[in-house]
């Protein structure tokens, strides 16, 4: 169990990570820090309605994989023996 915990742990870290770095590379709606460290490198992402589509769904594919892990740690600290 101790394996387990270890690698949603490691999960956990790594998909905060890749979220903050989508979150990130989106299109600002108003300016704000999207256009101030995102801008340069999203232009290529973003240069069509499909490339910003794809990139909403990688990033609510990471969150739900996000929540997924938080749920399961909380499961497994409240039923460890």
């Amino acid at each position: 169990m101790e394996i387990l915990e270890i690698a949603l742990w490691v999960l956990l870290v790594l998909t905060s990570f890749i979220i903050i770095g989508l979150v990130l590379v989106h299109r600002g709606r108003g300016g704000g820090i999207t256009d101030m460290f995102g801008g340069g490198f999203a232009s290529g992402v973003q240069s069509s309605a499909v490339g910003e589509r794809n990139l909403t769904r990688i990033t609510w594919i990471v969150s739900t994989v996000w929540v997924a892990t938080i749920v399961l740690l909380g499961l497994i600290t409240r039923f460890a023996l």
